[in-house]
């Protein structure tokens, strides 16, 4: 007979299964919707709980990521539920893209099935490796400005600091 098992027991599994699924989702809504289409052209029949709708989302920021929250604005996304092979799969993309939201859901939903390997390695593999590239490539830091302007008298300055004549 074995040991019954304990919420604190239990704990550390279900930490790790709900970073792998925020991982994975993370893949599905910031890949092109594109690449993400050519990598699941044919969906399979499933159980559509909430059809893919778009509507927008207050976007709430931080100044300094501490101080008091604010309201930033609104965004638009599209969000879809559907059912499949036992499962539940649910996405919220970014944008107005439809197929995009439903491929995340059937995703989301494939990933806590057995085939969930075979996902992995046929879609999130590949949308890994497309967005490392983007991950790596900082944008160039512009030049320094080349020239100032003092506060005394409304004169302008160089970079030495001397009145630009």
């Amino acid at each position: 007979m074995s040991a019954p098992s304990t919420p604190k027991a239990d704990a550390p599994k279900a930490d790790a299964r709900i970073a792998d699924r925020k991982h994975w989702m993370a893949l599905l809504v910031k890949s092109p919707p594109a690449v993400l289409a050519a990598l699941l052209p044919d969906l399979p029949e499933a159980t559509v709980l909430r059809p893919a709708e778009v509507g927008s989302v207050m976007v709430r920021g931080r100044v300094g990521a501490t101080g008091a929250p604010f309201n930033l604005g609104e965004m638009t996304v599209t969000r879809c539920s559907l059912h499949l092979d036992g499962a539940v799969g649910h996405a919220w993309v970014q944008g107005r893209d439809k197929g995009h939201a439903m491929r995340a859901a059937v995703v989301d939903a494939l990933m806590q099935t057995p085939e969930a390997e075979a996902v992995r390695a046929r879609i999130l593999v590949p949308l890994a490796a497309a967005a490392r590239p983007h991950a790596t490539t900082a944008p160039p830091k512009p030049p320094p400005p080349r020239w100032s302007f003092s506060p005394w008298f409304g004169e302008r300055t160089n970079d030495t600091g001397q009145p630009d004549s």
